[in-house]
């Protein structure tokens, strides 16, 4: 691993730094256990089971299957702006239908709608207090300057 000046770290030593980063100054891993993934597999098991929804889109029922997390974040989003979940899916579902003319994967469109929202929260795109509508955002203000993967060009 390189380091300004040229210099190399040992393997273990780079490990041993990156270790200290995660957990902390001064804090150790469990003796044993193993710790890279510890933050992700000590998840709630519930909010990565899978739970079937029934909504209705221009008249049709449809099912959509989502992870239980993306239904409470979308629960989230939906409150901000005085809505609930199906309301908010069947809005979604217009403005995608209506900006791209086709929606082939709409629970995986849903799903990255969920980590957007909370990306664009970590970056301070979009403010974390629940008490602020999405609706009352400047959208092109808020999509400004994100890196090309992460923004359609004709939406900034």
């Amino acid at each position: 691993m390189g380091r300004p000046g040229g210099e190399f770290l040992r393997p273990d030593a780079a490990l041993q730094r990156h270790r200290s980063y995660a957990l902390g100054p001064g804090v150790a891993a469990i003796e044993g256990e193993p710790s890279m993934c510890q933050i992700f597999v000590r998840a709630n098991a519930q909010s990565y089971e899978a739970t079937t929804r029934s909504i209705r889109l221009h008249g049709v029922v449809t099912s959509v299957r989502l992870e239980n997390l993306f239904w409470d974040t979308l629960e989230e989003i939906a409150q901000r702006d005085a809505m609930h979940v199906p309301q908010l899916l069947s809005k979604l579902y217009d403005e995608l239908l209506e900006h791209r003319g086709d929606i082939p994967n709409f629970s995986s469109f849903l799903r990255v709608c969920c980590l957007r929202y909370l990306a664009l929260q970590v970056d301070e795109r979009i403010p974390r207090d629940i008490g602020i509508p999405i609706g009352s955002l400047n959208a092109h203000a808020v999509l400004r300057g994100l890196r090309p993967n992460l923004v359609d060009a004709n939406a900034a």
